[in-house]
């Protein structure tokens, strides 16, 4: 079962996705999409998958120009730091395992040379300015608190393939049920 069919309270995991509920009041993450990428006693980080910057990827790195089109706000604890999930396995060296096909990390030079001379696709990389972190327990707090609706274990398809602007609402229509009915609320409630 890729759902929870009620808000109670589901201990996350990394490789989890966390989906901010629908009226969330925190501005940092408005309908946001945050792939875990460790989640444990000391605490919780990720990235948020569908907050695409301003800035380009060539604006932010020096050999950056022409391999990426999209940079994205990882969230908002050090965005003058830059990090990487892909989904090349072994290929990147140094990668870390978030679940089965996806990797955060790795010989950031390697990953640049690999695109550089297209041994690995775009489409298999992305780049975030910043990251999304929870000390200890804190995480915990806000799911029992029904902030964020935990989906376990996404594919590489859905983090890397759907339309980072629609995502929230693809991944609460495919959740069904009243997720599903979730995905068709307004940003703002007093237009409903």
């Amino acid at each position: 079962m890729k759902y929870f069919d009620n808000f109670s309270a589901h201990e996350p995991s990394k490789g989890d996705l966390l989906i901010s509920e629908p009226f969330l009041p925190d501005s940092n993450f408005e309908r946001s999409v945050i792939l875990l990428c460790e989640h444990d006693e000391n605490g919780s980080f990720g990235f948020v998958l569908n907050d695409l910057s301003a800035l380009k990827l060539e604006e932010v790195i020096e050999d950056g120009a022409g391999l990426i089109d999209e940079l994205f706000v990882g969230g908002p604890v050090q965005q003058d730091t830059l990090h990487i999930i892909h989904r090349c396995g072994d290929k990147i060296q140094g990668s870390q395992k978030v679940n089965d096909n996806i990797f955060w990390g790795g010989d950031f030079e390697e990953l640049i040379f690999q695109l550089n001379t297209k041994q690995i696709n775009q489409s298999d990389v992305r780049f975030f300015l910043g990251y999304s972190g929870w000390s200890s327990g804190q995480l915990m707090d806000e799911i029992n608190a029904k902030s964020w609706i935990v989906y376990k274990q996404p594919t590489s398809h859905q983090i890397f393939d759907l339309d980072a602007s629609s995502l929230w609402r693809i991944i609460l229509k495919e959740m069904g049920g009243k997720f599903k009915m979730f995905a068709s609320y307004p940003s703002d409630p007093r237009m409903n």
